[in-house]
């Protein structure tokens, strides 16, 4: 994952200080992080409260389960001009949501860029999550390096797109081009060898291949116990409802690991259109990725999906104030990559008196 934070950031730095500049490599250096922003900041909050769980097999039993409070720690650079519509922060906490940043295209023409990392806890569950990119635009052409993790999505790729870019307009413009994405091979079943062939698996098998073990006591009874020699089960019902589901996690998280990365080439479509007055805005854009490359790879998501499929993301910025009193607004984007999908929204009135 660094090597590649890297790569992107000696890319930007590379395409604006060529050989025969180097001497003046400090004033380009400057113009790369001119107006850009260095910012960390912690964020903390309440969780969910404690919850007491009864039991009355040995007697009433009482056992409180406590969740721990919730923060995120947030580092980041970034240099992206703002658009007409968002407010101008005193400062960056780490907790803003700007659609916008997802958007293929920005404000101004030129380079711009983005490297954040969030540490993350959310109701006892922690997390990483990761936006790295640097982009160039200018009338006739875009390029775009990226890296996004979102733990919550389970979803993490590195991605490189080249696309031609035709205006209609100041306000509309479309492109298309290549898209290259390095991704774990995503669609990969683990579980698929181990299912008979009335699709239930042979979960038990499969636990004693992966380290468990059974005792039984000669009188119907059994005890089960996980790799490390811990009981984790004194009946089937404990067995197959807490134990085997944990076993199978563990199984798929850790067949998924062990496989290498894939990389699918693609062509990419799409649109943006940028419109803003102090009254009324409206900022959207669209990716359209409509064929994907099959390089006969045992991993490629092909082969899982039965052939040639679609992805896409976009998003839409709108605000409309009908007076100095009145205003609504719709925010939102939406992504969906092989089998995974994620997304955020936000819409409102906002009614101000006198």
């Amino acid at each position: 994952m660094m090597k590649r934070i890297l790569l992107l950031f000696l890319t930007l730095v590379t395409l604006n200080i060529t050989a025969q500049d180097l001497p003046e490599w400090k004033p380009k250096l400057k113009k790369v992080f001119k107006f850009s922003t260095f910012y960390g900041a912690v964020n903390g909050g309440t969780s969910l409260s404690d919850v007491d769980i009864y039991s009355v097999t040995n007697g009433l039993e009482t056992q409180t389960i406590t969740t721990p409070f919730d923060y995120s720690i947030t580092f980041g650079v970034r240099k992206i001009a703002r658009m007409g519509y968002e407010p101008k922060e005193a400062f960056k906490t780490g907790m803003e949501n700007s659609y916008s940043d997802a958007a293929t295209i920005g404000k101004v023409k030129g380079f711009e860029f983005l490297f954040e990392v969030d540490y993350k806890r959310q109701q006892g569950e922690n997390y990483v999550d990761q936006n790295h990119f640097l982009r160039y635009v200018s009338d006739k052409y875009i390029l775009k390096g990226e890296y996004l993790e979102d733990g919550f999505a389970d979803i993490k790729y590195f991605e490189t797109s080249q696309r031609y870019r035709w205006k209609k307009d100041k306000k509309l413009s479309f492109n298309i081009g290549a898209v290259q994405r390095l991704s774990e091979p995503y669609g990969y079943d683990p579980l698929a060898e181990w299912r008979l062939s009335n699709n239930n698996l042979h979960y038990t098998f499969l636990a004693l291949e992966e380290g468990y073990n059974v005792e039984f006591d000669g009188q119907g009874g059994a005890e089960y116990f996980d790799p490390s020699g811990n009981s984790v089960a004194t009946s089937t019902e404990v067995w197959e409802a807490v134990a085997i589901p944990e076993m199978l996690a563990n199984y798929t998280e850790k067949k998924r690991n062990e496989l290498s990365q894939t990389i699918q080439h693609s062509l990419v479509v799409g649109f943006d259109y940028y419109h803003y007055t102090k009254t009324f805005w409206l900022h959207s854009w669209g990716n359209l990725i409509p064929y994907h490359y099959d390089d006969g790879n045992e991993f490629s998501y092909h082969k899982y999906n039965n052939g040639q499929w679609y992805d896409y993301s976009g998003g839409l910025i709108f605000g409309y104030k009908y007076n100095k009193h009145l205003g609504v607004f719709v925010e939102g984007k939406y992504n969906k990559y092989w089998n995974r999908e994620w997304h955020d929204f936000s819409l409102g009135i906002n009614y101000i008196l006198f």
